[in-house]
């Protein structure tokens, strides 16, 4: 039994370690490469540097967030991001979140592509 309680023990210590929470290194990417490589990077956590362009706190418990940074073009140009934290139209940042796909919050704001839970650094 002592046995049994030190593997569910060393499993739960194991999977609440920093280092799997957050799954690896995030991947850098820019604008452009994360729309384009969207269904590939999927789960994964990215981090991409540009500059806010808009910016709506407190929707649904979070802010939403469009950053660009130059590259693509019309529909590979921006990224909608979620946080907790926000930032001001012209700022410069770093966010780093979660790439998820089709998200459907109801009331017809559907979101194809989102970064979500992301930390953002001002620069």
């Amino acid at each position: 039994m002592l046995k049994r309680h030190t593997k569910i023990l060393a499993l739960v210590v194991l999977l609440l370690s920093p280092g799997m929470l957050l799954a690896g290194e995030a991947i850098s990417k820019n604008v452009e490469a994360v729309n384009k490589e969207a269904a590939q990077l999927a789960g994964k956590q990215v981090q991409v540097s540009g500059k806010v362009v808009k910016v709506n706190n407190g929707i649904m418990k979070r802010n939403f967030l469009h950053i660009r940074d130059g590259s693509g073009t019309e529909g590979t140009n921006d990224l909608t991001v979620t946080s907790d934290q926000t930032g001001n139209v012209g700022d410069t940042v770093t966010i780093t979140g979660t790439v998820v796909l089709n998200t459907d919050f109801g009331f017809g704001y559907n979101y194809p592509l989102l970064i979500e839970n992301a930390t953002i650094s001002k620069q």
